[in-house]
């Protein structure tokens, strides 16, 4: 099966991609394009997998680069390929050939472009990364290398959706400790239960941070199990492990 690489017009032409499951070499519950060494799947299988993505992307594989993600609002500068993977969850570049990644099994993956200046950026924005300022970060840093805010594109992939997102009442009152306004992002749900509305939020963070254009590409991966992988389905399937999606850009 050929690899499925949900693309957006908005980023300026450049090559990019919000990779599903569907092309990967892993079997049983990873089934398909499984691209997280922190899965148990095995290893060499992973390897395999990023391989096709690098290849797809145009980049050998050493230049298919990432970080340690661990929902923080930390996001760094790359200019080659890394020796070692940083704990962060965005990183930005302007140099060509390098194609920067994160991975994803219901947070936001997000793909920044200013084509202009020729700088790129991925984040990984889950709920606390976003409201803490993951995505802010990634426009700082993407200025830093002579971005412009008016004119960065910004889209959201595959994440879940707000009618598969239940939180409890701990999770609103952090939100609306940052903003009451936040109380817009939240919609009644079963007794104490809400529905979070992540990727309107995303948009919201971006809007605020000033990028010229933001979207969302509309995939729950919740939703559609044949596609994309879902920490939140697993979890309510009572699987052993899930997958990790990848998304990438170059310029």
């Amino acid at each position: 099966m050929t690899l499925e690489i949900l693309t957006s017009d908005c980023l300026g032409g450049l090559r990019h991609g919000f990779f599903t499951r569907r092309g990967g070499a892993s079997s049983g519950v990873f089934t398909g394009l499984n691209c997280g060494y922190g899965s148990s799947d095995q290893r060499e299988i992973v390897q395999i997998n990023r391989a096709r993505v690098a290849d797809a992307m145009g980049v050998p594989d050493t230049h298919l680069v990432g970080v340690h993600q661990i929902h923080s609002a930390t996001a760094i500068t790359v200019d080659g390929p890394l020796d070692e993977t940083p704990r962060a969850d965005a990183l930005v570049t302007a140099t060509p050939g390098l194609a920067l990644s994160v991975l994803t099994a219901d947070c936001q993956p997000v793909l920044f472009a200013d084509p202009d200046a020729g700088v790129i950026g991925a984040a990984h924005a889950g709920w606390r990364g976003a409201l803490d300022g993951v995505l802010l970060a990634t426009v700082e840093a993407m200025e830093t290398l002579g971005a412009q805010r008016a004119n960065i594109s910004a889209v959201i992939g595959p994440c879940i959706s707000q009618r598969a997102y239940e939180v409890g009442p701990e999770f609103l009152e952090d939100f609306l400790a940052e903003d009451p306004d936040y109380a817009r992002y939240f919609s009644n749900g079963a007794e104490d239960r809400m529905q979070f509305d992540l990727p309107g939020f995303g948009l919201n963070r971006l809007r605020a941070a000033g990028v010229g254009n933001a979207e969302w590409t509309r995939h729950c991966t919740y939703d559609d199990p044949a596609r994309f992988y879902s920490y939140r389905r697993t979890t309510h399937s009572k699987e052993a492990d899930y997958g990790r999606l990848i998304a990438a850009i170059t310029l």
